[in-house]
């Protein structure tokens, strides 16, 4: 069966007029998503440009903390370690000088003031060599002159004790101690008399020993 002439037109028009829309779609939307496209990957290019900039900046600052701010902490890490040792040892060191110093005043009093009659020249010129100074000068004058002849002649005997010393000062070569002293003497046969005094002992180091230089009752 065969249209008629202006059906066939009508039916071509018709046909043409659908396929040149959806072409006309798909173009359409092929530009949208090119565009689309093309901004995100701009974007894209955007955000990768602005990410190296803190890589670098983080980079940056751990080159100043590697080779500025670690090394001036390690410095004030040492001197600090260095300066605690040196206090830790002067603090040691202190405390040996006070305990010899106190060591030293101690029995150097008491050889100084204890005797016997019969051994009293004995004793008190072997206590000499716990002295120095001008003190020692004195001390030999006073012993010489009064304690040993009268020891012998009244037969005197004396004992001494220290119950109670603290350090005053002391450093290397040079040191203070108070003394707290009590002694008992007998004359004869009389009763003992007991006597309880402090003095203030000071101690020089002369070759490595410390020596009363001053003793002064307080």
């Amino acid at each position: 069966m065969r249209w008629p002439k202006s059906r066939r037109a009508d039916a071509a028009t018709d046909i043409d007029s659908v396929d040149e829309t959806p072409a006309g779609t798909v173009q359409t939307a092929t530009v949208k998503e090119t565009n689309e496209t093309e901004a995100i990957a701009a974007l894209g290019e955007s955000d990768r440009d602005d990410q190296p900039m803190p890589s670098r900046r983080r980079i940056r600052w751990s080159r100043m903390i590697a080779y500025g701010v670690l090394p001036g902490l390690a410095l004030l890490l040492a001197l600090a370690a260095g300066f605690l040792k040196w206090q830790d040892n002067s603090v040691r060191d202190a405390n040996v000088f006070r305990e010899q110093s106190v060591r030293a005043a101690t029995d150097s009093t008491i050889a100084l003031l204890s005797y016997r009659p019969d051994t009293v020249q004995k004793d008190l010129e072997a206590a000499q060599g716990r002295l120095t100074g001008t003190f020692l000068d004195s001390y030999k004058s006073l012993i010489h002159d009064v304690v040993i002849p009268g020891a012998k002649e009244k037969q005197i005997s004396a004992e001494a004790t220290v119950p109670a010393a603290a350090s005053t000062s002391a450093t290397e070569n040079h040191a203070v101690v108070l003394l707290f002293v009590d002694q008992t003497v007998i004359v004869g046969k009389d009763a003992p008399t007991n006597t309880a005094s402090s003095v203030r002992v000071t101690l020089d180091k002369v070759e490595g020993r410390w020596l009363i230089s001053q003793f002064d009752p307080v």
